[in-house]
């Protein structure tokens, strides 16, 4: 399994590369102002409008890079930093965060896909941690109980990967918005699209790690199953 554990540290670098370069450049276009008067909080509401979503709230949440759409009770929720600042950052998330209420409204697939795994991976996430410590304990006796294991951690596995297309979907609707609104032209487009791109990719890293942690437990119980 050297090679698993390759992947592993390729992986691990490669987070915080991610990680590195998604807070550089929120920080750099944190910093760089539109051209209009316009906050987080006022990208947000004008782009609900803009598309006929008017059953959706703006709403501020505590934290750093804490922004999300919840469609329980219909808000796009932007952290402080977001909010109330006028920068080509702010604009990019909130756009974002807009772009998946534009996904709901429209019945995005994916998204769909999405929201109907969520109560499964919820019951996996609380469990998957105990069961695959157990199954490695008792894999001699019980194998049974790592294939369990396996099981749930594929669905989590499975949610990492549907929401890969949610999140790039999103991005690309925030992009388009923002340029045909005017809101960002030219350079602060390009900037606004690197900032998404940069978060985007860390979506991608953690379903690639999500991947490579299934197929090590995946091989264990294979192997275990063989003898």
């Amino acid at each position: 399994m050297s090679f698993v554990y390759i992947i592993f540290i390729g992986i691990t670098i490669a987070s915080y590369l991610v990680q590195s370069s998604l807070k550089s450049k929120f920080e750099k276009y944190s910093r760089e102002p539109l051209d209009i008067p316009l906050t987080g909080r006022d990208v947000a509401a004008k782009m609900l409008h803009d598309n006929g979503i008017n059953n959706v709230n703006v709403t501020s949440v505590n934290g750093q890079l804490t922004d999300h759409y919840n469609p329980a009770n219909a808000t796009v929720n932007l952290s402080d930093v977001v909010f109330s600042v006028n920068s080509v950052a702010s604009a990019a998330v909130a756009a974002h965060e807009c772009g998946h209420a534009l996904q709901h409204a429209k019945g995005y697939a994916p998204l769909k896909l999405r929201s109907a795994l969520v109560p499964v991976v919820s019951f996996a996430s609380n469990w998957v941690t105990w069961i695959l410590l157990a199954g490695i304990l008792l894999v001699e006796t019980f194998p049974i109980v790592l294939g369990v294991g396996v099981a749930l951690f594929a669905m989590t596995t499975l949610f990492s990967f549907v929401t890969l297309p949610v999140e790039i979907d999103a991005s690309r609707r925030a992009v388009a918005w923002l340029e045909s609104s005017g809101i960002t032209q030219g350079e602060k487009t390009q900037h606004a699209r690197e900032a998404l791109r940069a978060a985007a990719y860390t979506y991608v890293v953690a379903a690639l790690s999500s991947l490579a942690t299934l197929v090590y437990y995946a091989m264990i119980f294979l192997s275990r199953s063989r003898d």
